[in-house]
């Protein structure tokens, strides 16, 4: 049995397809549904069960689940950067995920979790996910804190050598639609051109960077999914690695390529950033992924372009809800 935590959610629905269509149904789904739609997610996966998480976690903490797990995929988390509750992100990111590694590494079962390029901070120490490049990094909000705060005590403990923490960068695509203001830009460009014929960009607070040139590495699903598996097919490498394109690209290249998938000439208006994220805005992000290279992963990763235009032509543009098998 696999065991994928999140798995209701953006990320974690999206690897439960991609084992669908590798033939694995003896799945178990572990998340909190609360009153979020991400339910739908669920619709056109096939999987095994569905458990509550902190059903799930107390069941792990008696020791229900001492064998028959093939691995533990654990993408569930609280993503949401502008949360302020710093107890509950330790408690739900930091010691919940301490938790599960600690029973995964006794009862040797394959632990794949997520970290996150947020632990970067503003990017002043580069974007290396070299082992001894770890304790230099800022993050600059709580969110990113909790996750940098594991990947230290995943490394202070010696469990580096035994599993695989991915560092995913800007990811969009289909199921994300529950996610509301951490949606990725592509979903929002797409619901304001429709609502109003225009996007809103950010202008730039840096003389460094024009309005709208502010860089991501913006990564489609169904690659972040694709490279997640490949640490499942590979149990023997291990450590932390980058999940992102290897690219950064501007805001303003996204829109436009919004506008491009829709066949509407662009119109883009900047904006004030609000003050509360001017602080902990980052405004160059770029994965570097030769570390995933020299692992082994060889698939090729989808253009921007090509990403922008399968999520909005194949899925928001016919309104189809849910990434089907």
């Amino acid at each position: 049995m696999i065991i994928v935590t999140g798995g209701a959610g953006f990320i974690g629905s999206n690897i439960v397809w991609k084992l669908n269509q590798q033939g694995e149904f003896n799945i178990l789904i572990v998340d909190e549904l609360g009153k979020s739609s991400k339910w739908k997610n669920l619709r056109s996966l096939r999987f095994l069960d569905y458990i509550n998480k902190d059903i799930f976690l107390e069941k792990v903490l008696k020791g229900d689940f001492k064998s028959g797990v093939r691995a533990l995929i654990h993408m569930g988390a609280c993503s949401d950067t502008t949360e302020q509750d710093a107890d509950y992100l330790l408690l739900n990111n930091y010691e919940y995920t301490k938790h599960l590694a600690a029973y995964a590494a006794r009862c040797n079962v394959r632990f794949i979790y997520a970290s996150s390029a947020a632990t970067y901070g503003d990017g002043s120490y580069g974007y290396s996910d070299k082992k001894k490049d770890l304790y230099k990094f800022c993050p600059l909000n709580m969110y990113a804190y909790s996750k940098h705060l594991f990947d230290v005590w995943a490394e202070k403990n010696g469990l580096l050598t035994q599993i695989a923490g991915l560092k995913f960068f800007n990811v969009f695509g289909p199921n994300e639609y529950h996610k509301g203001e951490m949606r990725s830009m592509v979903i929002k460009a797409f619901e304001q051109i429709k609502k109003e014929g225009s996007i809103s960009l950010f202008r730039s607070h840096k003389p460094e960077y024009a309005h709208g040139e502010q860089k991501r590495d913006f990564l489609y699903v169904k690659d972040a999914a694709r490279m997640t598996l490949f640490f499942l097919q590979n149990p023997n490498i291990n450590g932390i690695f980058n999940i992102g394109t290897g690219r950064a690209e501007t805001w303003n290249r996204l829109a436009e390529l919004v506008f491009d998938a829709l066949k509407i000439k662009p119109n883009i208006k900047y904006i004030s950033m609000p003050e509360e994220i001017k602080d902990s805005y980052q405004y160059f992000t770029q994965a570097d992924i030769s570390k995933l290279h020299r692992a082994g992963y060889r698939s090729p990763i989808t253009s921007l372009k090509k990403a922008v235009f399968d999520y909005v032509q194949n899925y928001l543009q016919p309104q189809i809800s849910f990434i089907s098998i």
